[in-house]
C-alpha cells in the first residue's frame, strides 16, 4: 500500500516572536472594548493572528540582509532598479510604478483611467478596489461565473470570467465605456479560488478584439498559478515561474500588493505596457506617492520586495503555503464545519450562514462568528460578508451577498501545523455549540469602508456573545 509523505516547512525557524495568551475573562474584555470588531483587537491580545495575510509575512535572511543594502537616494535609488528588474523579469512587464502598497496602485489606475459613468466589469468584487472605482465615478459588473457564489460548488477554477456575460455587458453599454476589465488572480472574496489559463486566455483575446485593456490584480498570482499547475492539464511538469510568465501574458498590467506574494510587510507597485499610460502614471504617483524611483517605500523596503519577487516563485515554498491551508481546511471538512469549496490559496472561509442557521444576515452572522472565534480561543480572524460589501449607494441598504464569509487567512511562512491545529479545535468547538451564538447589532458605522471601524453590540438580552 501506498503512504502518501507527509511534507514539512521547507524552511529553518532562526528567530522566534513570543505570543501573548489571554485568559477568557481579558478576551471578553479585548473584545467589548473592540466593540466586537476584530479589526479593533490589539495584537498582544490576539494569540493566533489570522486576521489577514497582508504584510504579515515572515522575511527570509537574504531579506533581511537585502534590507542593508537599501539605497534611500530621494531619486534615481539603486534599490528602484533593483525592483525593476525583479518586476519585469518575473511578470514580464514593461513599465512599473512603486508604490506604499496595493491599494495606492489601485487609486492609480482608477484616476487614470475611471471616468464618470464608466462601467468596471470584475470577477467578483473586492473592497478597496470597488471603493476607488466608485469613487471616480465608475460602476462595478460582477463577470465571475456563477458557481463563484455558491461556497459548496467544487470546481477546480471557481474564480473564472463568464464570457458571456462580459460580451453582454460589452454590447450593452459599448466598448468605450469599459476602461478596463479587472481580472483578481485569485479571487479572494470567492474564498481564494483560482482562475484558469484557458480562461485567460479567452478573456484577453475577447477584450483585444473590442480595444479594452485587461488590468490583473495580481495581489496572490503566484497561487493562482500553482493552483494552474497542480489542475490544468498540460501544466503538471511546469515550473511555476514560467506558468506566472504565460499568465502575465494575458493581460496590459496589474496593481500589486507586495504585502502578499511578494513577501514583505510594506510595498506595492502599479506595472503596465503602455507607453502612454506610464507616462501619465510617472506624474501622478508623485502627487499621490511620492518619487517614480520610491513611491511611498524605503529603499530597504524595495530591496526586500525584489528578494521577496524571486523567492514567492520557488515551487516548493509555494507547494507548502498552499498545502498548510489546505491542512487545515480538511480538518474542518472532515469534522462537517461548513467552508467554502474547494479551498483555496491563502484562506480558509468558514459558512457563516450554513455555521450560524439561526442568525437573519441582517443579524452580520459573519461579524458574530468572528467575535466568537476570539472570544473561545484568542484566534482573531475577519468577516467577509454583509458588513464588508456596505451599502447600496443608490437606495442606502445594505448589500446583501450569497457568501457570508469568516477568513481565516494564514501569514506566509509565519505559523506551524500545530497552530493550525489550534485553530481547527476551536472551529470545531464553536460548531458543536454554534446554537448559543448570538447575533449582533451595528451601533457605530463609518461611512466608508464600514468593516474596519464599526462596532457593535450582542443582541442577546443579557449582552452575551456565547450563552452559557
Amino acid at each position: 500500500m501506498f503512504l502518501q509523505r507527509r511534507m514539512a516547512e521547507p524552511y529553518k525557524i532562526k528567530s522566534v516572536e513570543l505570543i501573548n495568551v489571554l485568559n477568557e475573562q481579558e478576551r471578553e474584555a479585548a473584545l467589548i472594548e473592540g466593540g466586537y470588531n476584530t479589526f479593533l483587537i490589539r495584537s498582544d491580545q490576539v494569540y493566533i493572528d489570522l486576521l489577514t495575510d497582508s504584510g504579515t509575512s515572515a522575511m527570509s535572511d537574504l531579506q533581511w540582509a537585502a534590507l542593508q543594502r537599501g539605497d534611500e537616494a530621494y531619486a534615481g535609488s539603486k534599490s528602484w532598479y533593483r525592483l525593476e528588474h525583479a518586476v519585469q523579469e518575473i511578470y514580464g512587464y514593461r513599465h512599473v510604478i512603486p508604490t506604499h502598497q496595493g491599494r495606492g496602485a489601485e487609486n492609480l489606475l482608477s484616476q487614470l483611467k475611471i471616468h464618470p459613468g464608466d462601467y468596471v466589469p470584475g470577477n467578483m468584487y473586492f473592497t478597496t478596489t470597488r471603493a476607488h472605482q466608485e469613487l471616480n465615478g465608475g460602476t462595478f459588473v460582477d463577470i465571475i461565473i456563477d458557481e463563484a457564489h455558491d461556497p459548496q460548488a467544487e470546481l477546480p477554477f471557481k474564480g473564472n470570467v463568464d464570457l458571456v456575460k462580459l460580451e453582454n455587458l460589452i454590447q450593452k453599454v459599448g466598448a468605450d465605456k469599459i476602461p478596463y476589465v479587472s481580472v483578481a488572480v485569485t479571487v479572494n472574496l470567492a474564498g481564494g479560488q483560482p482562475v484558469s489559463m484557458q480562461n485567460l486566455r479567452d478573456v484577453y483575446a475577447l477584450c483585444q478584439k473590442h480595444s479594452i485593456p485587461v488590468m490583473f490584480d495580481a495581489t496572490r498570482c503566484v497561487e493562482n498559478a500553482y493552483f494552474i499547475k497542480e489542475r490544468e492539464v498540460g501544466y503538471e511538469r511546469v515550473p511555476v515561474k514560467d506558468i506566472l510568465k504565460e499568465m502575465m501574458s494575458y493581460s496590459d498590467g496589474c496593481t500589486m500588493s507586495g504585502k502578499k506574494d511578494c513577501l514583505v510587510n510594506i510595498g506595492g507597485f502599479l506595472a503596465m505596457n503602455d507607453d502612454d499610460l506610464y507616462t501619465r502614471a510617472r506624474e501622478l504617483v508623485v502627487l499621490y506617492e511620492g518619487m517614480p524611483s520610491y513611491g511611498g517605500m524605503a529603499g530597504r523596503d524595495m530591496e526586500a520586495m525584489a528578494q521577496g519577487i524571486y523567492e514567492a516563485v520557488d515551487d516548493l515554498y509555494i507547494a507548502h503555503r498552499i498545502n498548510q491551508v489546505r491542512y487545515l481546511g480538511d480538518q474542518l471538512i472532515n469534522a462537517g464545519v461548513p467552508v467554502v469549496r474547494p479551498i483555496g490559496g491563502h484562506a480558509v472561509f468558514l459558512e457563516a450562514r450554513a455555521f450560524l442557521p439561526h442568525l437573519d444576515q441582517e443579524q452580520f452572522p459573519a461579524q458574530a462568528l468572528a467575535a466568537a472565534l476570539y472570544l473561545d480561543s484568542g484566534v482573531r480572524s475577519m468577516e467577509r460578508g454583509i458588513v464588508s460589501s456596505g451599502r447600496n449607494k443608490v437606495t442606502g441598504e445594505n448589500n446583501h451577498p450569497k457568501l457570508e464569509l469568516v477568513r481565516l487567512t494564514i501569514p506566509r511562512r509565519v505559523y506551524t501545523d500545530n497552530h493550525m491545529d489550534v485553530v481547527a479545535d476551536s472551529v470545531i468547538s464553536l460548531y458543536e455549540k454554534r446554537d448559543k451564538i448570538s447575533g449582533l447589532e451595528m451601533v457605530y458605522e463609518p461611512p466608508t469602508l464600514r468593516f474596519f471601524n464599526a462596532r457593535f453590540e450582542p443582541l442577546a438580552a443579557n449582552g452575551r456573545l456565547i450563552q452559557d
